[in-house]
């Protein structure tokens, strides 16, 4: 299942995970991210036990998404260990992901 992030809950969630975390930034009235969300599931499954996958929504949780300059969604940043290591901006099919997840496994 994919995990919900906050601006409460960034912290402990993504940057102290011992995982590579790959997040969604996203919002509900984004037409591209309803595209990229079934995607994102899908890794979540995929990946469970070996990566964290998670969503935030903008309009909810502003400050991350503002720190790591997200100004266009959907946007997928990766983490590992604490440190933004990768993003992609907009609509990417589903082994872009991937690929970017296995690189840090």
């Amino acid at each position: 299942m994919t995990l919900e992030v906050t601006d409460k809950d960034f912290q402990e969630k993504v940057l102290q995970s011992d995982k590579p975390v790959l997040v969604d930034f996203w919002a509900a009235w984004c037409g591209p991210c309803r595209m990229v969300g079934p995607i994102i599931d899908e890794l979540s499954s995929e990946y469970e036990g070996k990566a964290v996958v998670a969503k935030m929504d903008v309009d909810q949780n502003q400050e991350f998404a503002a720190k790591y300059g997200v100004r266009n969604i959907p946007t997928v940043l990766l983490f590992k260990d604490g440190e933004m290591v990768n993003r992609q901006v907009g609509v990417a099919q589903k082994h872009t992901y991937k690929e970017a997840i296995e690189n840090l496994l």
